[in-house]
């Protein structure tokens, strides 16, 4: 896995996303940033961005990823405050 084919993974399942994504040997870091995790919970912010790689994670070709997923209001208040 690379952190290339991870991004078109989740970019299918986000496609109105930005979305970033790097890392190697089955460990990744990924940036979800979408308007559909407005109101949700992190848990559950986490679990939507897990969902497509499932099958790459029961085969370990994922086997760990730091995952944050904001809005697009989150991100740009992250974006000019560090």
């Amino acid at each position: 896995m690379t952190p290339e084919i991870l991004h078109e993974i989740l970019q299918a399942a986000f496609p109105s996303a930005e979305i970033a994504t790097s890392g190697q040997a089955g460990k990744f870091d990924v940036r979800v940033v979408d308007i559909q995790f407005e109101g949700k919970r992190p848990v559950a912010r986490q679990q939507s961005v897990y969902a497509p790689l499932g099958s790459y994670i029961a085969s370990g070709e994922v086997h760990a990823v730091s995952i944050k997923a904001l809005t697009p209001e989150e991100w740009r208040k992250a974006s000019l405050f560090g």
